[in-house]
C-alpha cells in the first residue's frame, strides 16, 4: 500500500485529509445541530449543511476503494485529486471573502476556523497532487 502513495509521507497525507474530512462528515450529518449552533446558523440550514455532508462523505468513500479497493491505487485518478484540490481553494477563497471581506451573515461565534480548514485541506490536496503527479497523471 506504501509504494501505491509513494511512500510513507504522502500516504500519511492522504490518511490526514481524509481522516479531517470524516471528522466534518460525522458533524455535518450526524451532528448537525451542534455544529450549526457552533456557528449560529439557524436550523433552517440544516438540509444544506448535511447535504454539503453527504459531498464531502462522497469522497470518503472514492478515498476508500481508491486506497482498499482499486488495483492500480492512484494510477490515472488526476480528475478527484485536482477536483479536490479546486473544491478546497474556492471554498477558502468564498470564506476569506465572506468572512474578513463581505461580513454578511458573520456573527460572534464564527471563528478563524472558516478559513483555516479549507486552506489546510487545500494544502494537503496539493501536496498529494504534486508528490503523486507521476501516478495520478498517467
Amino acid at each position: 500500500m506504501i509504494d501505491k502513495f509513494n511512500g510513507i509521507f504522502y500516504l500519511i497525507v492522504f490518511l490526514v485529509h481524509f481522516i479531517g474530512m470524516g471528522a466534518y462528515v460525522l458533524q455535518l450529518t450526524t451532528g448537525t445541530k451542534k455544529f450549526t449552533k457552533r456557528f449560529g446558523i439557524d436550523k433552517s440550514a440544516f438540509l444544506i449543511v448535511r447535504m454539503l455532508g453527504a459531498v464531502f462523505f462522497a469522497w470518503i468513500l472514492m478515498a476508500i476503494y481508491i486506497m482498499f479497493v482499486r488495483p492500480n491505487g492512484v494510477d490515472g485518478t488526476w480528475g478527484f485529486f485536482t477536483l479536490l484540490f479546486i473544491t478546497h481553494v474556492l471554498v477558502f477563497l468564498s470564506n476569506f471573502y465572506s468572512y474578513k471581506i463581505d461580513k454578511t451573515g458573520i456573527s460572534k461565534k464564527v471563528t478563524n476556523e472558516v478559513i483555516f480548514a479549507p486552506l489546510f485541506f487545500a494544502v494537503l490536496s496539493a501536496l498529494m497532487c504534486y508528490g503523486l503527479s507521476d501516478k495520478i497523471y498517467m
